[in-house]
């Protein structure tokens, strides 16, 4: 509900007569709302050109209380006026972080709000800086900032038109924003965990931790690694890079893939297994307890780690000499299905509505569910959604709600919470 309401005051902010130019219909505020608070950057209107400066302010705050969450953003300033919060509360905000335990989480939302000015703080710096070599200083401060927030956030709103296809070879600009990416995505628990181990206030990392380490890692090789195969000789997307500028567009394209939606390349000209292997790699997402959506990096890791046992013949699936609970194996198996379920039905209904390429639509609804932004567009320098009618933009909204808030969590709120059974039938014996 925190995010609903957030989402249609944001609306309303973005329809005040001084937020925007030109016309502005509720779908598509709605929509821009939507896509501030859950940190996705897909677009239905062009940022630096149909908004104005308020308008910008006003997405740039839903995304930084869209990314942090609207119950932490609550409960730190709850802290900082040293009013008391009772058990309730503390489960909300256990939940909100994704925090293992009760012990020590007022002082873990301090670290986190820390965490987020600094690394903010040291990207808008360093935006700032290269921004400054082409608009005056004011301009490039400003511009700095919102994009430091945007890539820390996951959100991929740009106040450039063409997003960051200007700056397809640069360094600065191909390295901060992705590093941005990356530390948002892995989650406040992983980045705390590597800072106090490195202090060696922490004997070992926890599992967790390396769990979502490894598979981040593997899935951004793996994401360029496809992008290089596929798209080496595509002049189109490539233009006249070489071999070192090529690597760096795939670097940049494969973190954007899982969690935010910049782009130096038009999407729209790659092919379609490359847009379909995309559509997986959207659909992970990134790491519990950070800013991204998805179904999570450690969903899909403990998927893959109980289907190998399982060919094995073993039962007791273990990693990093840690063995994981049959419960989380299956509750993974249980989000990958109802994940690929609710994008199936979108893909679906919506390429019944819309007629439209079922390739590019099932790319906008993965893009949509794991809050990622990236788009094969319309044409011009909006998002493929803009080509969607009301009722097709408003299945966007959902699933962009959806992947934001938690397939499972968002499934509960459905079908309730479960009931406790007393009874334990016969054991049945299934084929398979």
């Amino acid at each position: 509900m925190s995010f609903v309401i957030l989402i249609g005051f944001g609306a309303l902010l973005l329809m005040l007569p001084f937020a925007h130019n030109g016309e502005l219909s509720l779908i598509d505020a709605l929509f821009t709302s939507t896509s501030a608070v859950c940190v996705t950057g897909l677009i239905v209107k062009d940022t630096p050109v149909d908004f104005t400066t308020f308008g910008h302010v006003v997405i740039l705050s839903l995304i930084q209380i869209g990314g942090i969450g609207y119950m932490t953003a609550v409960t730190f300033m709850a802290l900082m006026r040293r009013q008391k919060l009772n058990y309730r509360d503390r489960l909300i905000l256990k939940e909100s972080l994704n925090y293992p335990g009760m012990s020590g989480i007022f002082r873990f939302l301090k670290i986190v709000f820390a965490s987020i000015v600094i690394i903010e703080l040291v990207g808008g710096i360093i935006l700032s800086l290269r921004f400054w070599a082409d608009m005056p200083f004011g301009k490039a401060l400003w511009f700095g900032f919102f994009h430091s927030v945007s890539a820390f956030n996951n959100a991929g709103f740009s106040l450039y038109s063409d997003n960051m296809m200007g700056f397809k070879g640069d360094l600065v600009i191909n390295l901060t924003i992705p590093l941005l990416i990356i530390l948002g995505g892995l989650g406040y628990l992983v980045l705390l965990e590597l800072y106090n181990y490195r202090k060696k206030t922490l004997a070992r990392i926890s599992t967790h931790t390396k769990i979502v380490l490894w598979t981040s890692g593997l899935l951004i090789l793996g994401g360029m690694m496809i992008i290089l195969t596929l798209e080496w000789n595509n002049q189109k997307l490539f233009g006249d890079a070489d071999g070192w500028h090529k690597i760096l567009i795939a670097w940049f394209a494969s973190v954007n893939y899982r969690t935010a939606g910049f782009n130096t390349i038009d999407f729209s000209i790659m092919n379609d297994s490359d847009l379909f292997f995309g559509t997986i790699f959207m659909m992970i997402g990134g790491s519990p307890g950070g800013t991204a959506g998805g179904i999570k990096t450690t969903v899909v890791a403990l998927a893959v780690i109980g289907v190998w046992y399982t060919l094995r013949g073993q039962t007791n699936p273990h990693i990093f000499r840690r063995s994981l609970s049959a419960y989380q194996i299956n509750k993974a198996y249980a989000v990958i299905f109802i994940a690929t379920f609710y994008v199936l039905i979108s893909t679906v209904l919506l390429n019944e509505s819309e007629r439209l390429s079922f390739v590019r639509t099932l790319f906008e609804t993965c893009s949509a569910f794991g809050t990622v932004g990236l788009s094969t567009g319309n044409g011009g320098v909006l998002s493929y959604s803009a080509n969607f009618s009301a009722l097709g933009k408003f299945n966007i909204i959902l699933l962009m709600l959806m992947g934001r808030i938690g397939v499972f969590a968002f499934t509960v709120v459905i079908v309730g919470k479960a009931v406790k059974s007393r009874i334990k039938y016969a054991e049945g014996k299934v084929v398979i």
